[in-house]
């Protein structure tokens, strides 16, 4: 696949799911598995799924199906968790809390560095071993140590100036999961969480039960 090629977001918000069966397969120590035995298991069509992956360059054999582990590690690295990516938390709630949290406890591939704080009883403590710094020092901070990911936890009032302020800094992406839309540079890849839309959305499926 060429790297300027344009892949759907239904396609890649897809990837994540096929990874994680693949990786409960493999744990179980299945190493094949074709694409109609995924479908049954996932729930998307044999169809789909062989041509989500065909995005990507041909993984399976025909007659043979695909090799679990080595359809995990593909994907793995077409979503590049194949690095390290290192990341800062700006506010410190309980959002910032939880994120933090899953994060460090996830351990694929993910490191938060630092939290930021305006709240002066919060700077200079620690939120599951890590540092909670001001937020003044944000900029120099995330120059300083290349952080990759800006992640934002802030009131929706103050999140643009927070961005305006990672990607000024060289962040590459922003996880923002502050109550409105954000704009940054082009080249910064930002994903928005807003979890009061996944809520309305499962609201609207159990009223139509």
């Amino acid at each position: 696949m060429a790297k300027n090629a344009k892949i759907s977001n239904a396609v890649i918000k897809r990837l994540p799911r096929y990874r994680r069966y693949l990786h409960e397969l493999d744990k179980k120590g299945v190493d094949k598995i074709s694409s109609a035995e995924l479908s049954r298991l996932i729930g998307y069509t044999a169809s789909q799924i062989r041509q989500d992956l065909n995005n990507f360059g041909g993984f399976g054999q025909q007659g043979y199906g695909y090799n679990v582990k080595d359809l995990h590690d593909e994907i793995s690295a077409i979503l590049g968790l194949d690095q390290v990516y290192h990341m800062v938390i700006v506010g410190g709630g309980n959002l910032g809390h939880a994120i933090a949290g899953y994060t460090n406890s996830y351990k694929q591939g993910f490191q938060v560095e630092a939290i930021f704080e305006v709240d002066p009883e919060a700077i200079g403590t620690e939120i599951g071993g890590v540092p909670v710094l001001s937020s003044d020092d944000l900029v120099e901070y995330v120059e300083e140590h290349k952080i990759d990911i800006g992640v934002i936890c802030t009131p929706k009032d103050v999140a643009q100036e927070m961005a305006d302020k990672l990607c000024f800094a060289g962040v590459k992406g922003i996880w923002n999961f502050a109550q409105t839309d954000l704009e940054v540079p082009a080249h910064v890849a930002m994903e928005n969480v807003h979890l009061s839309d996944n809520l309305y959305a499962l609201t609207f499926h159990m009223n139509r039960k």
